[in-house]
């Protein structure tokens, strides 16, 4: 349980996108001349997975997450830095390593839209030269475990989210793959069926051998399934650990839920991060101890309170106050 299956060596992704301002005259010069910028999607990273690990991947949009599941599944070349998936260059993509991984994203259907999903997993079968009788029985294992063994037979696009999600996660692991690279995968699903894939990676794989690397914007996902937290910020990793340690390592907060007697006739400023706009009648947020008595302050001496409760923060506030404070730094440092 303790092999090293994933090692990153300075490994770097970056962009060159050209600027384009606007107005005619300026379209014109660029067919000449143009300002060529530099985006870091992925900063150096050095990085070890070790094998049956499941590794959640949080962030912003645009902090690095997709980048660096799309380098270590290989789908696109670093600008700099080395990986080793397997043993393997991922991105060198050769057969042996393909027959390993598996990728589900979450937002781009993967099995053939027009026929049922049945059919799709024949063709998996031959693709990837499986024993078929062994193949269909794991088929029917995975759709019973997965409650879905009613719409095998159903074209995919006559299916729900939930049901396509469920297809797609059999289709990924039906070559038994060592490494599960999953991007969203209960993104846009009902809270049942987020529970019924959450439920099934927690009892059918969780434990075993399988490493996986999960990204999601739903802490859910990541504080029930994550051995362990990569916290992603600007295209670096800023904590790197278990949950439990992260929790321990941040601030003490509570969430403020306030309800107000009437809107807000204008915008009332909390800090200069924090502005409830105008029209607005209720607040639900999380502060540090010492913001929190500022912004009760604030709040009581410039609207009327209906109802105000203080309770205790959960994952997904402690992240985003956690990201947040990274982000300020952030644009600290970068300030010229």
């Amino acid at each position: 349980m303790n092999d090293i299956v994933i090692t990153t060596n300075k490994l770097a992704r970056c962009y060159k996108t050209r600027r384009k301002e606007p107005g005619l005259i300026a379209a014109i010069k660029g067919v000449f001349s143009h300002i060529t910028e530099v985006k870091h999607a992925l900063l150096p990273v050095d990085l070890t997975i070790n094998r049956g690990q499941i590794v959640g991947l949080v962030g912003s949009n645009g902090a690095g997450k997709t980048t660096l599941l799309k380098l270590l599944s290989g789908l696109i070349f670093p600008t700099s830095g080395t990986a080793s998936v397997l043993g393997y260059s991922p991105w060198e993509r050769p057969n042996p390593f393909l027959r390993q991984i598996s990728l589900l994203l979450g937002q781009k259907n993967q099995l053939w839209w027009d026929i049922p999903a049945s059919d799709s997993f024949h063709l998996l079968i031959a693709i990837y030269d499986l024993d078929k009788a062994a193949a269909l029985k794991r088929v029917d294992e995975l759709a019973a475990r997965l409650d879905c063994l009613h719409v095998l037979q159903v074209p995919l696009r006559r299916l729900s989210l939930g049901e396509r999600m469920k297809m797609e996660l059999i289709g990924c692991l039906l070559h038994s793959p060592k490494i599960l690279f999953l991007d969203e995968p209960t993104i846009g699903l009902d809270v049942v069926a987020q529970t019924n894939i959450r439920q099934f990676i927690l009892e059918e794989l969780k434990g075993t051998d399988v490493t996986i690397i999960l990204t999601s914007h739903y802490m859910d996902d990541i504080a029930l399934l994550a051995d362990r937290l990569l916290l992603m910020s600007h295209g670096s990793i800023a904590y790197d650990g278990t949950v439990d340690h992260f929790m321990s390592l941040t601030p003490s907060t509570k969430r403020l839920v306030a309800d107000f007697t009437m809107p807000l006739e204008e915008e009332l400023a909390i800090s200069p991060e924090l502005k409830i706009p105008a029209g607005a009648l209720s607040i639900n947020r999380s502060f540090t101890s010492a913001e929190l008595f500022n912004a009760l302050k604030i709040i009581t001496s410039q609207t009327p309170v209906r109802d105000l409760k203080i309770e205790e923060p959960d994952f997904e506030d402690v992240i985003r106050l956690f990201l947040e404070k990274e982000s300020s730094l952030y644009k600290a440092r970068n300030i010229h």
